[in-house]
């Protein structure tokens, strides 16, 4: 006995119509959750003849949202029982759910069909793989019709990422925009060298650095508070990025550190003490790290 005919026989038992065919909210409720198995089944049954891309919980989501809209609509005086009622409803929204992810028309889908019909007869009749000429010629089709039809069905048709005809998946072997262990390492170490130079700059150059990328403050209230105007505010700022970036190239990058015009003048040796200080700064941070992680193992 399938599925069907043994709920078919529960309703006959359990779910006898009422005399004005109407139902309470509660009973429709429980009749929807009595017959939840009824879309798992539908559902499996479908999934054996799909595309394996076919995500099964959309078509079992899809078979819900119709078995309770079943529930809803369903009246006893309609002459036919619940399951097959609420079946054909689960069967139409799952169907509606595959035409809505299938990247090809029914027309395509459709023609498609009608050509691997006429392949498999021609097949059967000479014994071998028939042209794609022959094919055309037995549907009244042109060559190009043929072939643009099959292109059309191919285009449409989705991988897995997880399938494959061989050990390793697709998703394993095409290219991932995620970064890779060593990109995130390298992006984690210029985090904390951006800290630590942040940490060294001036006190003004760091309070506009803080105040207006970390605090977001208006660049005006920033002019007020140090006394200067917002022109000069837009300086300090230029000046101070300069500053951070050269001092990270320095330690990470150090042949795109620009030579200073006048490397022996106090700028340029104020310039190399940040430097100094910044490295300083996260060789001690990373020794506090590691000597952490040495007194926790």
């Amino acid at each position: 006995m399938n599925y069907d005919d043994d709920v078919l026989t529960h309703d006959a038992q359990e779910q006898a119509p009422l005399p004005d065919g109407a139902r309470t909210q509660q009973e429709r409720d429980e009749l929807v959750v009595q017959h939840m198995g009824l879309v798992g089944h539908i559902v499996r049954e479908t999934m054996s003849r799909v595309p394996s891309h076919v995500n099964r919980d959309d078509l079992h989501s899809a078979g819900l949202v119709a078995l309770v809209k079943a529930g809803r609509s369903f009246s006893d005086d309609r002459g036919v029982p619940f399951v097959r009622y609420a079946a054909s409803r689960i069967r139409g929204a799952i169907l509606d759910e595959l035409r809505s992810i299938d990247w090809a028309s029914r027309s395509v889908r459709r023609r498609g069909r009608e050509l691997d019909q006429t392949r498999t007869r021609l097949a059967s009749a000479l014994g071998r793989a028939p042209e794609n000429a022959e094919v055309a010629a037995e549907l009244g089709l042109s060559l190009a019709e043929v072939a643009g039809n099959d292109e059309d069905v191919a285009r449409a048709n989705v991988l897995s990422l997880q399938g494959s005809s061989t050990e390793t998946s697709f998703a394993e072997v095409l290219a991932s925009s995620d970064p890779t262990p060593e990109a995130l390492v390298e992006h984690q170490e210029r985090l904390e060298y951006l800290g630590d130079a942040i940490a060294e700059l001036p006190d003004r150059l760091q309070a506009v650095v803080q105040g207006y990328f970390l605090a977001e403050r208006p660049m005006a209230e920033l002019a007020a508070e140090l006394g200067v105007s917002e022109s000069r505010i837009s300086q300090m700022r230029a000046e101070a990025l300069v500053l951070l970036r050269d001092a990270m190239n320095s330690a990470l990058d150090p042949e795109l550190v620009p030579a200073h015009p006048r490397p022996d003048g106090c700028a340029a040796q104020r310039r190399d003490a940040y430097f100094r200080a910044v490295a300083a700064r996260h060789s001690a941070t990373r020794r506090s790290v590691s000597v952490g992680f040495e007194a926790a193992g």
